[in-house]
């Protein structure tokens, strides 16, 4: 896929990460789609489909962990990409991810060089894996 026409839903409830990182990935050629909380990302995720979920771990009311649960027990939104941004970038926090399918990390603060290349590799290898369930139910 073109990274043009991505979507990436960003969930972050600070109002000021959630500005930058949508502004960054609008510069460079994304289409971002903001939810201040995670019970807001599973609303819009119940219209919109999405290529990649830049995932807060630390929010009131619902973690990025059990939005990420969420997001795993429904088809619809399985198998999206999930990248989990974390300022607990420790190893409970990435154990904990991976039990919860959570596709890649990102430590804050980001860097955007970072930022840009983990969401075109996990692009890619959604579109890689899409390629072979295709050939496979051919």
């Amino acid at each position: 896929m073109d990274k043009s026409t991505a979507t990436v839903l960003v969930v972050d409830d600070d109002r000021s990460a959630l500005d930058i990182l949508t502004r960054l990935l609008e510069k460079e050629g994304f289409t971002p789609v903001a939810a201040n909380s995670g019970r807001r990302a599973l609303e819009i995720l119940t219209t919109q489909t999405v290529d990649v979920i830049l995932l807060d771990v630390m929010m009131p009311e619902m973690d990025g962990f059990q939005v990420c649960a969420e997001l795993r027990a429904q088809e619809k939104t399985r198998e999206i990409p999930v990248i989990l941004v974390t300022a607990k970038d420790d190893m409970e926090t990435r154990l904990t991810g991976m039990k919860l399918g959570v596709s890649e990390f990102l430590a804050k603060p980001i860097n955007k060089h970072d930022l840009f290349a983990r969401v075109r590799a996990q692009l890619h290898q959604r579109d890689l894996s899409q390629g072979i369930t295709q050939i496979l139910d051919q």
